[in-house]
């Protein structure tokens, strides 16, 4: 696979004219905010446009017009949707339906074993644990 780096407002342009002809993207994870699932320049995503946005879907979106997140959904109250990231413990993001260039339908780590990024129930549930939760697992070296 051919890797391309390129600034954010760049990649999301490219991804969005990808995913609304119905094609693919793949993009490379950048950030922690979605620890333990998705790791830092390590794993993958792969992207598709979905019709409907539902709690549990992780999604790449637009936030405030200029800036974009990979974030789970963690609230639907008609077209607004409110995000978190997984290795958040507090703080979220809000945009509408529209602002979703794509939903993750698999994760990719460097093994090439791609799997399905699950709904997040678990790790929602565990809201008030997650604190204690990521500093174990940043102490092992997760």
């Amino acid at each position: 696979m051919k890797t391309l780096s390129v600034p954010n407002d760049v990649l999301a342009s490219m991804a969005d004219e990808y995913l609304s002809k119905g094609k693919e993207a793949v993009l490379r994870v950048k950030g922690r905010s979605m620890r333990p699932f998705l790791r830092d320049e390590i794993d993958s995503v792969r992207l598709v446009k979905k019709d409907t946005v539902e709690v549990g879907d992780m999604v790449f979106a637009r936030i405030g017009g200029s800036r974009f997140v990979l974030h789970r959904v963690i609230g639907v109250e008609g077209e607004s949707l409110t995000l978190m990231g997984d290795g958040n413990i507090r703080g979220t993001e809000n945009c509408l339906k529209g602002d979703v260039l794509g939903t993750v339908v698999e994760i990719l780590p460097p093994d090439g074993r791609g799997h399905a990024p699950g709904n997040g129930r678990w790790w929602r549930m565990l809201l008030p644990l997650r604190r204690y939760i990521l500093f174990i697992l940043k102490f092992f070296g997760r």
